[in-house]
């Protein structure tokens, strides 16, 4: 960052404010709505202001004007306090039977929370869901490819497998196609929150066997925000409810994963662009891949988030771009229709890459013509949607919204997969910051139908 940068004065009070609030979600932890509230704020706390501190305010300032800037920020503060306003009201009208009820994610955290017979037989029948469903899921994996073994489970010998490819509108059985990849992200995230929390010895034994053989096909692919969605739920359940240690080792922990995971993504960033990653880990191996690290001086792309605001502020202040007044969010609502059944169901994203430069004539009709999408930012898309004001009233509403239902998981934790669903719905959060959308939230949503299904199968209600 440059010393020389004097930030306006409401970027000070909207920081003070996201502090004020953590403290407040921190307040409510034991209702269940407090920790989801923390990890919303955190959110916006990483991709709005580690975004003007990690890259380059100056050159933002340039661009757009200080006054957009300032603009954004006042946008920034408000969005925080109305959602530290909504989300204790939605969480009371929402789980109003519940609210009696104490977080279980914290119960479990204290010494020997884990050692519940009820809850242990729950993790033991979860993964025996999950194994069932990641046998299916794999098994049309394997049809998809030829059966190419080492494509979908040892990538890194001889390349990875596309199974699920697909264009940017979809078609024909793409949805299939989409509800798979969703579901197979899911299901190896809830291995490893499984190989965490388990203390029955072969169901952890075999959740680690069945994590190590799939998540290296996540891991070697260009797609930065799946990376963290199958690894941290099981982390995060590993670091704070399994290790007894005191804070301060914890914090370690995540360091050192934190080093890890910066140093691959840097290796990334170098080599998406021309080559698969798969076959460059192959060929340069993890000697090359430290080599790389350590000789690059680039930055992470995407973390850019108030970047976005403030362009959404600009196009929209010079005629450029017009509120398009729900029409994004209804988007993102009717996207599970598959295309095949709606062929003009409505494209997401594409009129603010286009106002943002980037249609393209070369594009393939399946690229929607343009050369790529641009997220907006949770705050940004909701200017996009109902413009400067109502629209962050209208992105507050909707995180608050999602941050009660996380706390409905916490709230029947007792319940078979619920804290997996909360594990794995806490690390989706983070990647709603780049845009309130259920693409994101897909493995959620059909973890969610899966553990229905099944519960409902068992004779559960």
């Amino acid at each position: 960052m440059d010393q020389s940068i004097n930030f306006p004065v409401s970027f000070y009070i909207a920081g003070a404010i996201l502090g004020v609030g953590m403290l407040y979600g921190w307040t409510l932890r034991q209702k269940g709505i407090g920790l989801p509230m923390m990890v919303v704020l955190s959110t916006v706390g990483a991709w709005y202001f580690l975004d003007v501190l990690y890259n380059d305010y100056a050159q933002y300032q340039l661009q757009m004007g200080a006054d957009i800037l300032d603009s954004a920020w006042w946008q920034v503060m408000l969005f925080i306090l109305s959602f530290c306003i909504f989300a204790p009201f939605i969480h009371r009208w929402m789980n109003k039977k519940m609210l009696h009820e104490r977080s279980h994610i914290l119960r479990l955290s204290l010494v020997g929370g884990l050692e519940n017979a009820y809850f242990q037989s729950k993790i033991t029948a979860a993964f025996r869901i999950l194994t069932i469903a990641w046998l299916v899921i794999m098994a049309l994996a394997l049809l998809k490819t030829n059966f190419d073994f080492l494509g979908m489970l040892a990538p890194f010998v001889q390349g990875k497998a596309q199974p699920w490819g697909r264009g940017r509108i979809g078609g024909g059985f793409d949805a299939f196609l989409s509800l798979a990849s969703y579901l197979h992200i899911m299901l190896v995230a809830g291995f490893g929150v499984i190989a965490a929390l388990s203390k029955e010895v072969r169901t952890r034994a075999a959740a680690c066997v069945l994590f190590l053989l799939s998540a290296p096909w996540f891991f070697l692919d260009r797609t930065r925000n799946v990376m963290l969605a199958i690894a941290l739920p099981g982390l995060l359940a590993w670091v704070f409810l399994r290790v007894k240690a005191g804070l301060l080792f914890r914090l370690g922990i995540l360091l050192v994963f934190f080093l890890l995971v910066d140093g691959w993504l840097r290796f990334i960033i170098q080599t998406r662009s021309g080559s698969d990653i798969a076959l460059a880990f192959q060929q340069v191996g993890l000697g090359g891949v430290t080599e790389r690290v350590s000789t690059h001086e680039g930055k992470h792309e995407g973390l850019n988030m108030f970047e976005e605001l403030g362009w959404t502020n600009y196009l929209i202040l010079n005629k450029q771009y017009e509120p398009n007044w729900g029409a994004r969010y209804f988007a993102e609502l009717v996207n599970p229709i598959p295309r095949v059944l709606w062929p003009g169901k409505p494209l997401i994203g594409i009129d603010y890459a286009i106002a943002r430069g980037q249609k393209w004539e070369g594009a393939s009709a399946k690229e929607a013509g343009v050369g790529a999408t641009i997220s907006t930012g949770m705050i940004g898309q909701g200017v996009v949607n109902f413009g400067p004001f109502f629209g962050i009233l209208a992105a507050a509403l909707l995180m608050a919204t999602w941050a009660a239902i996380l706390a409905r998981q916490d709230l029947k934790g007792e319940k078979t997969g619920r804290l997996l669903l909360y594990m794995v719905g806490m690390v989706l959060t983070f990647n709603l910051g780049r845009d309130i959308t259920l693409i994101t939230l897909y493995p959620f949503l059909f973890g969610f139908i899966m553990l229905v299904v099944f519960s409902r199968a068992r004779g559960e209600r």
